[in-house]
């Protein structure tokens, strides 16, 4: 990878409109703001991803560093066959099933047994909470708080499936794609999961799921710093 130079000045265009497109060239040269601007706009979804694998905010973050470094590092692996934010993801994903691999406490996600039989309903939870009010700002908290805890107690593949889809948003092709399974397969422990989940926090909160597991302002910004740190410590 190209030394990565300290800017003297900043871009004279706004690198925070540019599409991925753009600022993987960029980022290819060494383009802190690239870098910067790559960083922030895709931590949400890797740290979503990792986590739902991690179950440890702080280990999910370790691993959402180490994807980038990675991504960063391989830039010219990018062929651009699939859109950025999907190599960067899987890339995420990767590292985190290879951190489980190595813990042995943790069980494999394709050892959980499928055979478990659960009954009802797939129940349709609202994508988020109506703020207008201290109050309501409370609730919404304590309902997040609710919900990150009901989806940490979900096995882990119901846990990677139902983060893709109904936290990130992801189509069902697409979140079985990342992990590796048959579109028909996500579609059962989707159901399964969001049946756990009723199962847990029904009658308790209406659900605010465009909430979970926050990863903005000064802690998205400090990744982007750490990154580009580790990175300049790397680059000879």
């Amino acid at each position: 990878m190209t030394a990565i130079p300290v800017p003297a000045e900043r871009h004279r265009q706004e690198v925070s409109t540019l599409s991925d497109a753009e600022l993987v060239p960029l980022a290819r040269m060494g383009d802190e703001p690239a870098i910067r601007a790559i960083i922030q706009r895709h931590n949400r979804r890797l740290f979503r991803t990792a986590r739902a694998i991690i179950r440890n905010d702080a280990e999910a973050e370790d691993v959402v560093q180490a994807a980038y470094i990675k991504a960063f590092s391989n830039l010219a692996a990018f062929r651009g066959d699939a859109q950025f934010s999907t190599w960067l993801t899987r890339i995420a994903l990767n590292e985190a099933l290879a951190r489980v691999r190595r813990q042995k406490n943790t069980t494999g996600l394709e050892e959980i047994d499928m055979q478990t039989r659960w009954g009802g309903d797939v129940l349709q939870f609202p994508s988020s909470l109506s703020a207008t009010d201290p109050e309501t700002e409370l609730a919404r908290s304590q309902a997040r708080h609710l919900l990150e805890n009901a989806v940490d107690e979900l096995p882990d593949d119901f846990r990677a499936i139902f983060v893709l889809r109904d936290v990130e948003g992801m189509g069902t092709d697409e979140a079985a794609s990342y992990l590796g399974i048959r579109p028909e397969t996500a579609k059962t422990r989707l159901h399964r999961a969001r049946k756990l989940m009723r199962q847990s926090i029904e009658n308790q909160l209406s659900g605010a799921f465009s909430a979970l597991f926050p990863f903005d302002g000064a802690r998205c910004a400090f990744m982007a710093d750490r990154v580009i740190a580790a990175l300049r410590h790397k680059t000879p």
